[in-house]
């Protein structure tokens, strides 16, 4: 069913990243419908096509924790489920420190994730070579590793929900830009579009790093805001590194790819918002450069493939914003997951079609609300392991 004059949709989901298609394939599977997932874009346009495929469990928070578990196992019967092969390895992660307080920091995350059965391990810096030959440890104080985290090949995981959706009768409207957001008597009605009107009584917003501005058209301010991070893929080099590596102290992450590139990212001060688009600099490839000639030295002749960035949707607490909005019926959160979409999205969409489907959530929805956001700050958790 095309957007346009008259056209009708129970559900439509702006946004067709991995969350947006993973949301429309369980609210499919679970029989409601009809569903239209819009997208300006193409297929991986966005964050979904342009991260560098790490799955972790070693998170900061109980909730954040469980939900990355279940993705795990999630992507660990992806093939089977969907019939792609996503190339999901389970090489671990492994967390660097250089100060005292960063070694407490992840003392910190390994006591939270044994707490909820998983066998992460704190190291001393002898040990951290052990994970990752030719790492120089030098200037290192200890790290964290858990063997069960690993990385997956983004692109056919949205080939497969892709197809899946498609296959459920889900109606995907790509090029098909949002440009407003209907509403009556404090409920969404539908949306204005490129391609012209869609009645909808359900809204979902999965618009990553747009997310903000997709809220911001129906009325509803969120702090949520965009964040370009770059990223990097090198020659290919026999295969010497099972896990991803990340640094605590700038955000370095990188991993090698079955095909034997290094790929992996630095933090580097961006503006934010998405008004500057997504172009690589020359900054980000001397500081990627050294950044990683100084941990692993044997690779200072290796030659960049290629470069490119995209977009984090972060929120002040470092949790993604899930659920209904208070302040408008119909309008539904699946944003703010900074820049673990990915590693999320199996069991935090799930969430999401439970809220759409009223069903009751084993998680506090409190804490995944936006309603968080709309009243004085109070003690509440913050998930501080917005990197890798």
């Amino acid at each position: 069913m095309s957007a346009g004059p008259g056209a009708t949709s129970g559900i439509a989901i702006v946004g067709a990243g991995i969350i947006g298609l993973y949301t429309a394939y369980h609210l499919a599977r679970a029989g409601a419908g009809p569903i239209t997932v819009l997208d300006r874009g193409w297929l991986s346009n966005g964050a979904s096509g342009r991260n560098g495929g790490g799955v972790r469990q070693q998170w900061e928070t109980p909730a954040t924790v469980r939900l990355a578990r279940e993705s795990v196992a999630a992507y660990r019967r992806f093939g089977r489920e969907f019939g792609f092969n996503i190339w999901f390895r389970q090489g671990g992660y492994l967390f660097l420190a250089e100060s005292e307080p960063e070694l407490r920091h992840l003392s910190g995350v390994t006591s939270t994730i044994r707490s909820e059965g998983l066998d992460g391990k704190l190291l001393r810096p002898e040990e951290v070579p052990h994970y990752a030959p030719g790492l120089d440890p030098g200037g290192l104080v200890g790290g964290s590793y858990l063997h069960s985290d690993g990385t997956l090949y983004p692109f056919p995981a949205l080939w497969a929900l892709n197809e899946a959706v498609v296959r459920e009768g889900v109606n995907l409207r790509m090029g098909t830009e949002v440009t407003g957001i209907r509403t009556e008597d404090a409920r969404v009605t539908g949306l204005a579009t490129s391609a012209g009107p869609l009645v909808a009584s359900v809204v979902v917003n999965a618009a990553g790093g747009w997310a903000g501005d997709l809220s911001a058209l129906a009325g509803l301010p969120t702090p949520n805001h965009a964040t370009r991070h770059e990223i990097l893929a090198t020659e290919p080099l026999k295969p010497f590194l099972d896990p991803m590596v990340v640094r605590l102290r700038d955000g370095l992450y990188f991993s090698q790819t079955m095909r034997g590139e290094i790929v992996g990212g630095l933090t580097m001060a961006h503006p934010t918002g998405t008004r500057a688009g997504m172009p690589s600099s020359s900054a980000f490839l001397r500081a990627m450069s050294r950044a990683l000639v100084g941990l692993l030295p044997s690779i200072r002749h290796l030659g960049v493939l290629r470069a490119w960035s995209g977009f984090y949707d972060d929120t002040p607490d470092g949790l993604p914003v899930i659920g209904e909005d208070p302040r408008l019926r119909g309008f539904f959160h699946a944003n703010g997951f900074g820049g673990h979409g990915f590693m999320l999205a199996p069991a935090a969409s799930r969430r999401v079609a439970q809220a759409i489907l009223g069903e009751r959530s084993d998680l506090d929805p409190g804490q995944f609300s936006v309603g968080r956001f709309l009243t004085p700050p109070a003690d509440r958790p913050v998930e501080g392991l917005q990197l890798g």
